[in-house]
């Protein structure tokens, strides 16, 4: 892998270390979003010298070509971000979200959704405890943070538009909705 690094060019090294950074930041890159898609084809051309950095670190790669989504996943469960309630079940709602749309999208479109499809599952799933204004922004951003969604227009609008990226298959990997329609609700029960 040394060897590989050397033989580099200089502005191929820092490209190396921008992406590099970038995953151990974000766990995701998404082909699809602006600020990411220099890192996902340069990522693509030196796979096998990722690889093997990140295999030192005890973190994998994990690359969805069809999607154009990377997940840097690692063994320790301490790098494991820990979600709180109200994050949990906005994160599988936009997934939920992400599966609906996707039956009405080709391929090659972004999943588009608005804040205020957000609320209308959270009060569909009659969720004791009203979505905190505060509470949706902070995971809205947290999320965009994580290359899960882009955020166009002003977030605390409920028309406010987000695209959801393909990154959030590999974050819930559920293959069946209704085990994620599932697990929001035995959250939300918990929480009452």
């Amino acid at each position: 892998m040394l060897d590989n690094y050397v033989n580099m060019t200089v502005t191929q090294q820092t490209q190396f270390r921008d992406t590099a950074n970038k995953l151990l930041q974000s766990t995701f890159l998404s082909r699809d979003k602006k600020d990411n898609r220099d890192s996902y084809y340069f990522l693509m051309s030196y796979k096998d010298i990722f690889d093997e950095f990140f295999q030192i670190l005890g973190y994998e790669i994990i690359l969805d070509v069809p999607t154009g989504s990377v997940m840097l996943s690692g063994a320790a469960a301490s790098n494991a971000l820990k979600l709180k309630r109200d994050e949990s079940i906005i994160l599988l709602i936009l997934r939920l979200l992400y599966h609906e749309k996707m039956k009405n999208t080709s391929l090659n479109e972004n999943i588009v959704c608005q804040v205020a499809d957000i609320h209308t599952k959270y009060d569909y799933l009659e969720i004791k405890r009203k979505l905190n204004k505060t509470d949706l922004i902070s995971a809205l951003r947290l999320f965009k943070r994580y290359n899960l969604i882009e955020v166009t227009g002003d977030v605390t609008s409920s028309s406010c538009r987000l695209v959801i990226l393909p990154t959030i298959l590999m974050a819930i990997k559920s293959e069946d909705i209704t085990e994620v329609f599932n697990t929001i609700n035995k959250i939300a029960q918990e929480a009452e």
